[in-house]
């Protein structure tokens, strides 16, 4: 979260200004919230670009339950969906969907172990599939999709969560995206999904309440009770992103602090970045030292030096630094200046 907005939320926890009862107290039927929640669907419009065929909703369940819904909605009898398997996610994405519906996966570089995304002359499209499924940043194996695949006229519906906010996004080449808030948005408890508006057609009337689109939709995300809070910080980071250039600046400031990361890592060979070049993530950078030993003592001195959660993921191993849009760049510049000294000491 950004120091900025953390210590608005502080100033204003105990009582909101003018209101005299802190957001945590108010009603999520109260004109306050309503004010809240209709200010941040505005601005997220903004930031994104969001054209006015879209919806944008705040939902529940985080991008586990988008799994499950995205297939109970938009996967329609007898059609197919297609998914890009390109990591941990994007796989439980695409085993959520086969309970549903028929799968197809149309491409993935799982046999590479996820250390790259799909080329295009990969990318086997199925003729009328129902959607194509990506996740354009991919947290354990640290790739990143620079631009969207090309799928045509299909629906594109794309899980980022991940990276969702950290660089400018062209919402029209996209049917659906959706994004948990925990990684650039907000705390976790809220889901932001934007919809384009003939896809909720697709949403049968036999489907549960809270697992259809059209339902959300109709009722302004106000169908159950929201997680009033959690919108609240995300809408103040919203504003913070606003009010600090928008994306193509967020995307600027966030570049610089990867390419710092990746240069140390690429200097001598010491370190080993495990996505491949034209993949590498702007957000979790992942990389390997000489042994495993060294990668525990590695860890174990950065925590002692104040750089706590560099444990690469436990199915994989490694070290990763995720660096999301609050990482502030002097953290960057900490870490690469203990990368060196760590190499001076044990290389």
């Amino acid at each position: 979260m950004p120091l900025p907005v953390l210590e608005q939320a502080e100033r204003e926890l105990v009582s909101l200004p003018g209101v005299g009862m802190s957001m945590l107290e108010v009603s999520h039927r109260s004109k306050i919230f309503e004010d809240v929640l209709a200010r941040a669907q505005a601005d997220i419009r903004t930031l994104a670009g969001i054209p006015s065929n879209y919806k944008v909703l705040f939902l529940q369940g985080g991008a586990s339950l988008q799994f499950t819904m995205v297939p109970m909605n938009l996967l329609t009898a007898g059609a197919t969906a297609d998914y890009l398997v390109t990591g941990v996610w994007a796989s439980k994405a695409a085993d959520e969907a086969r309970k549903i519906g028929k799968v197809h996966v149309a491409a993935t570089t799982k046999a590479e172990h996820f250390t790259r995304l799909p080329r295009a002359e990969e990318i086997a499209l199925t003729p009328g599939a129902a959607y194509v499924h990506m996740t354009s940043n991919n947290t354990i194996y640290g790739t990143e999709w620079k631009t969207p695949p090309d799928v045509g006229d299909l629906p594109l519906v794309s899980d980022t969560s991940s990276d969702m906010f950290s660089r400018p996004i062209d919402v029209s080449r996209h049917a659906l995206i959706y994004a948990g808030a925990q990684k650039n948005m907000g705390p976790a408890g809220v889901t932001v999904v934007i919809i384009r508006d003939d896809l909720l057609a697709r949403s049968a009337p036999s489907l549960p309440s809270m697992l259809s689109y059209a339902v959300h939709a109709e009722n302004g995300s106000m169908y159950n009770t929201p997680p009033v809070f959690a919108i609240y910080l995300l809408g103040l980071v919203v504003r913070w992103l606003l009010n600090g250039g928008g994306l193509e600046s967020i995307a600027v400031a966030n570049e610089r602090k990867a390419s710092k990361l990746y240069a140390e890592i690429d200097r001598t060979g010491f370190y080993r970045g495990t996505a491949q070049k034209d993949s590498r993530s702007l957000m979790n950078i992942t990389f390997r030292l000489p042994s495993e030993e060294l990668e525990k003592q590695f860890v174990k001195e950065a925590e002692k030096d104040g750089m706590d959660g560099l444990k690469g993921h436990r199915s994989v191993g490694g070290i990763r630094a995720s660096i999301y849009n609050a990482f502030p760049e002097e953290g960057v510049d900490a870490l690469t200046s203990f990368m060196r000294e760590f190499e001076r000491r044990n290389g």
